[in-house]
């Protein structure tokens, strides 16, 4: 008998040797007499890879080119993706810019009905986030992204012919259900296929698309304000043609990802098996046990909610993605305070600040898989983007329209990097697929509900200057900053106590597997029952409940891949990366 951390003291439960997050030393050669049964494989179409076959090297992966292979994965997954959430972004940002071209006007909107039918979106989406994460991998990818993107057209459509008010705000809470699965489920399927070391560009790049529609959108407006066509011919129902073109653009989107969208790598169908085995195995080498496949649990399921990292990571997440919608559905109507712009000028000076932002968000995604860090890099761009506000509120824009036009870059710079950057800190080192699903949609629908907060803040009768606008985003800001630095504390302080061999567990591995599976079973639930025993009100209850979650150090299990699959990043041998 022995403990975990004695038996894999550094984490590595790698085939071969780990040399950032990659396999080596995965030379070894294993006759394979089955090429009959393989190729009746292959007729049957992609099969979920055994993890013991990717683990154990019953593969020789010494002809796979590893650049070759890595972009190949890139351009199956990143354009598609990035160009669904593009189109995603361009549909609920629309908004913004149809307020410029008589939106309000045209449905006979008042006082804060705008700021209402805004932020309406964001409760549903965030409600809606979780529960999508766990049917995207129930589901697969392509059938789940396919139909919900098919349905955001539908509602975007429904906004380019309503009569009324109400219609408006029914249209923009569907929009919201349909369009919750995307950005969490496309960031887990991302974590699926990719190191820790490799995840946070892809992250970017994918993420920078909405710093392209940003731009985009601005243009998009203008032309499709100048539509006049059928029974929208008159001018004011160019913003119409916003809802409608976009809507139209972002179904037929949602029909052509049931063939283009990749699914997890152990059942993508553009990967051979060798090559799907050697995903497989290059995950497992970074701590991803489960990358071979996960049934889902009601365990699994609950730990992601139970893990106080969680909670942090959403404050984190919400201490900038709170900003961020603000800044994307307002950033016109800001500049449009600047001077003397007329809507369309609005649209087009905020082009190159979203240019901007996604040149800085590409940057941070390659510098923090290239050195790490993320923490610290959250850290000090937040405070960039607090100092871009303290601009906008320090100078009267109609006096100093360059100082404030300057202050809204930094603010973009302190905003939009640190979206995938966070997610890429809290959530790629997360093990379990169903897990790290919880946590990546807990974490992105908390930060998505502050979205409909701050789309309050900006009052009309605040404008030019917006300081108290300007002064909660401020607030938002520090609580990310907090936030980051206690989330980095918490994980230094696990792999601080990890290296120590404070979270061991027990392995009974001078047993045949046939008598310690039972003997593990047996000694959890005589600890689980000796601490229930005990009383002591809600914190041994507590620990009891970790105990049933595979939460707590010191238990036991029949082996060390058994003590992987039940604690996950738990396991004493995981090390969180910052």
């Amino acid at each position: 008998m022995s403990s975990a951390g004695e038996k894999d003291s550094k984490g590595s439960n790698s085939p071969g040797e780990r040399d950032g997050g990659h396999v080596l030393g995965a030379t070894r050669t294993y006759s394979r007499d089955n090429d009959s049964a393989e190729a009746n494989k292959a007729a049957l179409g992609p099969q979920p890879v055994d993890p013991l076959d990717a683990a154990s090297k019953q593969w020789d992966f010494s002809d796979i080119d590893e650049k070759k292979l890595r972009r190949k994965i890139d351009f199956r997954l990143i354009p598609f993706l990035s160009l669904l959430y593009l189109l995603s972004f361009l549909d609920r940002s629309a908004i913004g810019n149809a307020r410029l071209f008589h939106l309000e006007d045209e449905l006979g909107m008042r006082g804060t009905q705008y700021n209402v039918a805004a932020s309406i979106f964001y409760f549903s989406y965030a409600f809606f986030e979780v529960p999508s994460n766990v049917l995207l991998k129930r589901l697969t990818p392509s059938k789940w992204f396919g139909t919900i993107t098919m349905l955001v057209g539908v509602c975007m459509l429904a906004q380019g012919v309503v009569t009324n008010y109400a219609g408006l705000l029914g249209a923009r809470f569907a929009l919201g259900v349909a369009e919750a699965g995307l950005f969490p489920g496309a960031q887990l399927l991302l974590s699926g296929w990719y190191p820790r070391k490799s995840f946070g560009l892809r992250s970017a790049i994918f993420f920078s698309a909405a710093t392209v529609s940003g731009a985009f959108g601005g243009l998009l407006a203008v032309g499709l304000s100048k539509i006049r066509a059928g029974e929208y011919s008159e001018e004011n129902d160019a913003w119409r043609w916003i809802f409608i073109v976009i809507g139209l653009a972002t179904f037929v989107a949602g029909v052509s990802a049931f063939w283009l969208c990749a699914d997890f790598p152990d059942t993508a169908k553009f990967l051979t098996p060798k090559e799907r085995a050697w995903v497989v195995a290059n995950l497992q080498a970074d701590s991803q046990y489960s990358a071979a496949g996960e049934s889902f649990t009601w365990r699994n399921f609950w730990k992601g909610w139970a893990d106080i990292k969680t909670w942090v990571a959403a404050l984190a997440y919400m201490g900038v993605d709170g900003p961020l919608y603000a800044f994307s559905v307002f950033t016109p109507t800001i500049i449009k305070s600047l001077g003397s712009y007329d809507s369309i000028e609005s649209n087009l000076l905020s082009v190159p600040i979203y240019v901007f932002a996604c040149i800085v968000t590409v940057a941070v995604g390659f510098l923090a898989d290239r050195y790490g860090r993320r923490a610290l890099i959250n850290l000090i761009l937040i405070v960039v983007g607090i100092i871009g506000y303290a601009i906008l509120i320090g100078v009267d824009p109609r006096q100093t329209p360059g100082a404030s036009y300057f202050g809204i870059y930094l603010a973009a710079a302190g905003i939009y990097p640190l979206i995938a950057n966070t997610i890429a800190l809290t959530g790629s080192h997360i093990e379990g697929t169903y897990k790290r699903g919880v946590v990546m949609g807990v974490v992105i629908s908390w930060g998505n509900i502050n979205g409909a907060a701050t789309s309050q803040v900006y009052l009309p009768r605040q404008s030019p200057r917006y300081q108290m606008g300007h002064g909660i985003i401020i607030l938002y800001l520090g609580i990310g900053w907090i936030s980051s630095a206690l989330y980095l504390y918490l994980i230094k302080r696990a792999n601080a106590q990890r290296e120590r061999g404070e979270c061991s567990e027990i392995i009974l591995d001078h047993m045949p597997e046939s008598e310690a599976v039972p003997a593990a079973e047996e000694a959890r639930a005589k600890a689980i029952a000796d601490v229930r025993a005990q009383g002591g009100g809600l914190r041994n209850r507590w620990k009891a409940i970790k105990m049933q979650l595979h939460m707590e150090s010191g238990m036991t299990y029949a082996s060390v891949d058994e003590a992987k699959r039940l604690r996950g990043d738990d396991y004493s041998g995981h090390r969180y990366s910052y």
